[in-house]
């Protein structure tokens, strides 16, 4: 288990899956690995969206606060807190935010490469 989430640093957000953020930069802190999968925490301030992209795991979006703009092969939502997405594999999807956003962020399989930098 990780430490506190007042020991952990945040890191620089600036591509998802190789591909340039629109808008600005987020920012993310790892939050816990296994073998099976890994789980973020992800900030990304109003304005700042992923290009369209599409990677080889699974994901589940979990929003804590703010409010999400985000699209899954086509179709289009928005996501406030409590709310929850599914970005499954090799599906084309995209996310912003609407307002300064935070969410947790869960992959499985362990992603091959990592997925954000």
């Amino acid at each position: 288990m990780m430490g506190g989430m007042d020991e952990q640093v945040w890191q620089p957000l600036v591509t998802v899956e190789g591909l340039p953020l629109q808008g600005g930069e987020g920012r993310f802190r790892l939050l816990e690995s296994a073998d099976s999968g890994l789980a973020y925490l992800i900030h990304y301030p109003a304005g700042v969206s992923s290009p369209p992209h599409a990677h080889d795991h699974d994901s589940i979006v979990y929003v804590l606060s703010g409010r999400l703009r985000g699209s899954v092969d086509g179709v289009e939502s928005v996501l406030e807190p409590g709310d929850s997405a599914v970005h499954p594999r090799e599906v084309l999807h995209q996310v912003e935010a609407l307002t300064d956003s935070m969410w947790v962020e869960f992959k499985s399989p362990l992603p091959a490469r990592p997925p954000i930098a």
